[in-house]
């Protein structure tokens, strides 16, 4: 019968706690590029030229339609080659998560965005204000809370991306896990360690999702 032992493991939790400083600055670090992208990405599907709508629509598809993992390490290992530049395995990483999300995130601010009735834009128009007055004082507000919980459910789940970049080597918290496993030989007590180290961050935006959802629907 296997014996369980978390004190040979709780010996390296500095190399957890490492890892999981490491998760966070790069779940707040792809969040925050995967905003400004998606916003960018957005408003060019939302454009009347055609061939911007169509670049920005490839993007989102090639993004989209492709694993994370074999973008990380496609962006480690074979751009370098492409461009002749080497590029770390921590800016690859910061870089493929960014635009990863960027594309879900354009896609939920689309949508947010044209659940918006047109009549309030022609509305808007017709009182004088520009187009970009009319989108950041009527359309954007509306659709903030439109948007919310698919926005907040989307960026949990780029919590959990974060640990494909072990396989580039980069000390988020699945590879520091890795790390402790190969000191202590206690894969069981070291992932379980680990996972009740990402429950414990997710947990609380679950539950925050869920019931911004309900208070949404309720007052609609």
């Amino acid at each position: 019968m296997y014996q369980w032992d978390f004190y040979t493991v709780l010996q390296s939790f500095d190399l957890f706690l490492i890892g999981l400083w490491t998760t966070f600055l790069y779940t707040a670090g792809s969040i925050s590029i995967g905003i400004v992208v998606g916003l960018a990405v957005c408003f060019a599907r939302l454009a009347k030229l055609q061939s911007v709508r169509l670049l920005a629509r490839s993007y989102q598809e090639l993004f989209r339609c492709t694993p994370l993992l074999v973008q990380i390490m496609w962006a480690y290992y074979a751009l370098p080659l492409l461009t002749g530049y080497s590029i770390s395995n921590t800016t690859a990483g910061l870089l493929t998560l960014s635009l990863y999300v960027g594309a879900f995130y354009s896609e939920i601010f689309r949508g947010g965005i044209n659940a918006i009735e047109r009549g309030q834009t022609e509305a808007g128009l017709a009182t004088g204000l520009s187009r970009v007055q009319v989108m950041h004082h009527i359309i954007l507000p509306q659709a903030i809370k439109k948007m919310l919980p698919a926005f907040i459910n989307q960026s949990v789940i780029q919590v959990k991306n974060t640990s494909l970049l072990y396989a580039i080597s980069v000390a988020e918290l699945t590879y520091m896990t890795s790390v402790v496993n190969s000191e202590t030989y206690r894969p069981m007590e070291a992932f379980t360690l680990a996972a009740v180290m990402y429950f414990l961050m997710l947990f609380p935006l679950t539950q925050f999702a869920d019931r911004f959802e309900k208070n949404l629907r309720q007052s609609d």
